[in-house]
């Protein structure tokens, strides 16, 4: 962050730090000679959604659409897998990726429920299913 772009790469940081959760910041201001700036470093993890719980009225029409179509999707998924359903997807989570429609593997880390693992397994199966809607 230097001088000339200040307050619009405060304003950069800003929104980037709304973003995130922030873990651990240090900044240090760098002396050069020729040129002073800023230097900053942020530890953070992605923000979770958040949200209250979900129910399927709080959904639109459009959205209770998709959301029936997910649990079709989940349960023959968990036909498929020979798990129970849950173990693929909680009702809260379809109803969340009904809401946001997630368009990207990024998208999931947002989604309370979609650990690692959960998105490794399902995150592109689900992109897929919501494009091919």
């Amino acid at each position: 962050m230097d001088k000339e772009n200040c307050l619009n790469d405060q304003s950069k940081m800003n929104d980037f730090l709304d973003s995130v959760d922030v873990k651990l910041t240090s900044a240090s201001f760098v002396t050069t000679g020729s040129k002073d700036f800023w230097s900053t470093v942020v530890f953070y993890l992605p923000k979770k959604l958040k949200t209250t719980v979900l129910k399927d009225e709080d959904l639109s029409e459009e959205e209770r659409k998709i959301y029936q179509a997910l649990k079709q999707w989940r349960n023959e998924k968990s036909m498929q897998l020979d798990l129970p359903h849950f173990m693929i997807c909680h009702n809260s989570e379809l109803i969340t990726i009904a809401k946001t429609k997630p368009e990207t593997i990024k998208d999931f880390k947002i989604i309370k429920g979609f650990g690692e693992q959960k998105t490794q397994k399902y995150a592109d199966d689900i992109i897929a299913f919501l494009n091919a809607l």
